[in-house]
């Protein structure tokens, strides 16, 4: 790699990033390739190269973006809004200097229609084997995890925002958080979506109301409701 591009988090008996990735670009190439890794969760984000090889906590992470995703999907789905994309649903954004795999990204089809996301096949691949999105998501939704709390705090949310992501959502259940937050775009930030007293927040993307609950069941097992309401 050349000097300027740095890799934070990364394992390097388990990932071997290649000598010419040096850039987003370089970096975009990389993912199209088929031995690009396929565990783990490998970003670039504004510069860097952010590894994470970290096995998914199944109280705090597997249980919570299930059920995030379950709701999300549900609706997107009964009102045929647009597609939905669980894990490894690559998005990339060169005013963002971003590619990453949120946990969740929801797409218009009008946003697809109008071109502000494109579906990019990968590289020698047939023309419907798409492998990436490139462009401005409706939705991103990121769960925090003991490894990812500096990188989905503070800095994947500014590069979202520079990507022209429409609303990004944070959720953090680790033991002694919670943290269910719907952020709008302001005009240079995000901007947090104000809870009414009883918990509820606008999802101005789903056109929603949201809360997310969370319940501890005997034997110490953790479980999660996101309610929606008009």
């Amino acid at each position: 790699m050349e000097a300027g591009t740095n890799v934070l988090l990364v394992d390097d008996d388990a990932v071997a990033i290649p000598p010419t990735v040096h850039d987003l670009a370089s970096f975009r190439a990389w993912t199209y390739e088929d031995d690009f890794p396929q565990s783990g969760r490998i970003d670039f984000v504004s510069g860097n190269i952010e590894v994470d090889m970290s096995p998914e906590n199944v109280l705090f992470h597997s249980l919570p973006k299930t059920e995030v995703s379950r709701v999300i999907a549900n609706t997107v789905k009964l009102r045929q809004l647009g597609m939905v994309g669980i894990d490894r649903k690559r998005i990339a954004s060169v005013p963002g200097d971003l590619s990453a795999e949120p946990d969740l990204v929801f797409i218009r089809y009008e946003t697809l229609k109008c071109g502000a996301v494109r579906l990019v096949p990968g590289a020698g691949k047939g023309p419907h084997d798409y492998i990436e999105i490139e462009g401005s998501p409706d939705l991103v939704v990121e769960i925090v995890s003991r490894s990812s709390v500096k990188k989905d705090m503070h800095r994947l949310p500014p590069t979202y925002f520079a990507a022209g992501v429409g609303e990004f959502w944070l959720v953090d259940v680790r033991p002694g958080c919670f943290l269910f937050q719907i952020h709008h775009r302001g005009d240079a930030a995000w901007a947090p979506a104000p809870p009414r007293e009883d918990g509820w927040q606008w999802s101005r993307v789903l056109d929603r109301w949201y809360r997310l609950e969370q319940h501890e069941l005997p034997g110490g097992i953790w479980t999660y409701d996101l309610i929606e309401r008009e």
